[in-house]
């Protein structure tokens, strides 16, 4: 199937319901949706768009930019993502790397538009969203008068529906293609694993362009509702949990700590919740023990990456609650079983599978993997074995059960005294003193051992706690050599656009000025 067909099953099931719901409560349904896109498409095509063609959209979480997406499939062509919290040098990148021709965008990036212009030769067509741009039509004037059908397009399970660009964290970002068939899969082992049960409403705070758009792109096919945020506001995000009965919601780790923290995060009702899937990053053990204390047990796990999206792995909210129960709570620094249609395995680097308990490189298979990075075959071999397993480049381990533990990212990893130390180890214990709001372990220069284990904490608002208890509170739990040497305080952590922290930029502090970063 393709993107847009999983959209028009949920349509065509529920014209009436509401598709998205805007921040100023403005409603569009089902159907007025549907219709729009085909007005969308009809436009673009006879502006000289169509099948397997590239489109982006550069705006903030809105009704509009999911509007212009819906368009953008029903013509057949394939979604560029590019996040509005970007530099616009990065985005001009992936614009003009991905081969984008058609461009959305929100009157907030108008004086970006020009520097696009200039680095982006290939694309044709730009559009406003919410109003007439400086040299471009609004939206509205743009589809007026293309009333009616677009035509169709093939049904091909190889086309490429996504050219979602890589971290970007070892050079220039990579074009990640996903196919028609790599979503369908996606969005299959998604309704499995997280099936509503009720009609579903999904909140999308954190960017469309990244998982919370995923989420809601998996689930059209069942009609779901849309509360469009820009942004993860507090505490306007759980008024509308409460207000809009929100059954599933995504959010990474570091947006649910600052959720937590919040002085009234216990006044709000979360019952409507069936999924709060948190994801992007490992979490906090004890962080998650509180979240399903605050906000029930609704807290769902999924693991995968740009290449091998949103549910390589899957926890379901009874799996927690069975961890607590039982003598099974080291579960909950899982990240799940592998997920209905993706075999994964742990693998060391002459490709041999390791045994349960071992620690080795997290690999992945099946139709969920991407078909490679957009003109780059000496990367997708680099990520590829050569029996048809995806290396992740994240360190993990799978017990007897089949649980699958990230460790870390592969490299991330910390050689101290010729010891190899994972930061996350080190990051669940940090995290689990009462003070800390978040907080990340990057190795740093040192004469002796080569790298010494450094923490870097941002504390709760309020909160106090200095280096020897923390450093303490790990040699208890961990004992000396993983113990931090040193520990800093800082007001913020760095993070990305998706709220990711970002360990690249915090080693460069450190290691600034020397030869080599390891």
């Amino acid at each position: 199937m393709r993107v847009i067909d999983f959209f028009d099953r949920g349509a065509l099931l529920h014209p009436d319901r509401a598709f998205m719901i805007a921040e100023d409560g403005a409603v569009t349904t089902h159907r007025e949706a549907r219709d729009l896109s085909h007005q969308t498409a009809r436009a673009m095509i006879a502006a000289g768009f169509g099948y397997r063609k590239n489109a982006a959209i550069y705006s903030p979480n809105a009704p509009s930019a999911f509007d212009a997406l819906l368009g953008i499939y029903r013509a057949g062509g394939a979604w560029v993502p590019i996040n509005a919290r970007n530099a616009i040098a990065e985005n001009a990148y992936i614009l003009d790397h991905n081969e984008a021709d058609f461009l959305f965008y929100h009157s907030d990036f108008e004086e970006n538009i020009e520097v696009l212009r200039d680095k982006c030769p290939r694309i044709k067509n730009y559009v406003c969203l919410d109003r007439q741009g400086a040299d471009a039509p609004s939206y509205a004037d743009f589809i007026a008068g293309h009333e009616g059908v677009a035509p169709d397009f093939p049904d091909n399970p190889d086309d490429i529906c996504g050219i979602f660009a890589s971290g970007g964290t070892t050079g220039r970002p990579k074009g990640i293609l996903w196919t028609n068939q790599l979503f369908e899969t996606m969005t299959a082992a998604w309704l499995a694993h997280l099936p509503p049960k009720k009609p579903p409403v999904h909140l999308c705070a954190a960017p469309m362009t990244h998982a919370a758009g995923v989420v809601a792109l998996s689930m059209m096919a069942e009609g779901t509702t849309n509360i469009i945020m820009n942004g993860v506001q507090l505490p306007k995000l759980m008024e509308n949990i409460e207000k809009h009965g929100v059954t599933t919601m995504f959010l990474p780790p570091t947006a649910i700590y600052v959720m937590l923290a919040h002085p009234d995060v216990r006044n709000y009702d979360y019952s409507s919740l069936e999924y709060f899937v948190y994801a992007a990053a490992p979490m906090s053990v004890d962080k998650l023990k509180e979240a399903i204390d605050v906000f029930g047990p609704v807290m769902a796990q999924s693991y995968g990456q740009a290449e091998a999206p949103m549910i390589c792995t899957y926890m379901s909210p009874e799996t927690h609650i069975e961890a607590l129960e039982t003598n099974k709570a080291h579960r909950l620094a899982s990240c799940g079983q592998p997920a209905l249609l993706t075999p994964v395995e742990i693998m060391d680097d002459d490709e041999n599978f390791m045994p349960p308990g071992e620690r080795g490189e997290i690999v992945v298979r099946g139709s969920l993997v991407m078909a490679g990075y957009f003109k780059n075959k000496e990367a997708t071999d680099e990520v590829s074995t050569s029996n048809g397993w995806h290396r992740t480049g994240d360190i993990g381990l799978k017990d007897e059960d089949g649980f699958i533990y990230i460790v870390d990212r592969k490299k991330d990893m910390i050689i101290s005294g010729g010891f190899n130390i994972y930061p996350s180890e080190i990051e669940q214990v940090v995290w689990g003193h009462e003070a800390v709001q978040d907080c990340a372990v990057i190795g740093v220069p040192d004469d002796k051992w080569g790298e010494a284990v450094k923490a870097i904490v941002e504390l709760k608002p309020g909160q106090r706690a200095d280096e020897d208890e923390i450093i303490a509170l790990c040699k208890d739990e961990l004992g000396s050599v993983k113990a931090p040497k040193t520990v800093e305080f800082w007001d913020e952590l760095p993070r990305s656009p998706v709220g990711k922290v970002r360990k690249k930029d915090m080693r460069e502090k450190f290691w600034e000025g020397r030869d080599r970063a390891v």
